[in-house]
């Protein structure tokens, strides 16, 4: 007969140990991660909604043009009419915050396991068992580390959002040109040099294709983090659930998908040329940084007269 191991007792007798010997620890996280949100939902709800209304909708223009800032404009002011934007802006304070250090802890990691084997081969079951743990098991040691609120809910956000970072950012470093690579190495670049100048502008789609899969895996725990006391969105819709309000739970769950969408191709187009950057390089070339037009027949000029000059 198999034996019974006490797993469950022994990670309850962990979590009990780092409880009682770190309390700092988790006290500090739930102080910086509090801040960071309340500062951030402040900052998106105190002005106006045509003020941020406005300043999406321009910044749709510029990254990815008309047709998405025709869409942010439509997005947002239906929210408005919902009387959902107070909970829409609280969703996306949640979810920069949550994307933002879930990137900045994916995208090193990513680096790190492209240019190193064994750590890459470390990682990959980590990830793994990180990918197919179901959503509400996060939910676990985030409650028991840092009660009910808003801070579990961001804490199991980041860690379920970390693998497309991870995994897309070592797949876009691993699948640049060996060629290119070692065509710098030859030209004198350090290692520093090539990841900064070379490795890392032509792995950009793919690393900000990662960092639209962790904003779109925050946003997917919206609801959960709901369920432990976070504001938002997810409130709305999880008191819709439990008070049976097909009406509220319609329109949580509309606002949540305006979100995401608006969110999705933003973040999409980043990985991608726009015409205005095309303009700008194009300008670039076109002007030298004396800040005067390049004159085409001077620089076919110039060699002329200097192997004149060479020949007298």
């Amino acid at each position: 007969m198999i034996p019974h191991i006490p797993l469950g007792r022994w990670v309850a007798d962990l979590i009990d140990w780092l409880l009682a010997t770190v309390p700092w620890l988790f006290d500090a996280v739930s102080t910086v991660m509090s801040a960071l949100v309340d500062g951030l939902t402040d900052l998106l709800v105190t002005p106006p909604p045509v003020v941020w209304l406005t300043v999406f909708t321009l910044v749709a223009l510029v990254v990815r043009g008309w047709g998405l800032a025709v869409y942010t404009v439509v997005a947002f002011l239906l929210v408005v009419s919902l009387e959902l934007w107070t909970e829409t802006m609280q969703t996306l304070a949640l979810v920069l915050v949550a994307a933002v250090i879930a990137t900045a802890i994916g995208v090193p990691i990513g680096i790190l396991a492209a240019r190193n084997r064994a750590l890459s081969v470390a990682v990959r079951p980590v990830l793994d068992f990180m990918q197919t743990t179901p959503v509400f098991v996060y939910l676990i040691p985030a409650v028991f580390f840092f009660g009910v609120g808003v801070v579990p809910g961001v804490v199991a956000t980041i860690l379920f959002a970390i693998p497309p970072g991870v995994r897309l950012t070592e797949l876009g470093i691993r699948q640049v040109d060996r060629e290119v690579v070692e065509a710098a190495h030859a030209f004198g670049a350090r290692p520093g040099q090539v990841l900064r100048e070379v490795q890392l502008p032509l792995a950009l789609p793919s690393i900000m294709a990662g960092v639209n899969q962790v904003i779109m895996l925050a946003l997917s725990m919206v609801v959960t983090a709901g369920l432990l006391g976070a504001a938002g969105l997810g409130a709305v819709v999880v008191r819709a659930v439990t008070q049976l309000d097909v009406a509220s739970g319609f329109e949580g769950g509309l606002a949540v998908v305006l979100l995401a969408i608006f969110l999705d191709r933003l973040t999409a187009a980043f990985g991608q040329p726009t015409a205005l950057s095309r303009l700008l390089r194009a300008r670039t070339r076109r002007v030298p940084s004396g800040g005067a037009a390049e004159q085409p027949g001077r620089r076919a000029e110039e060699p002329a007269a200097a192997g004149a000059r060479t020949a007298a």
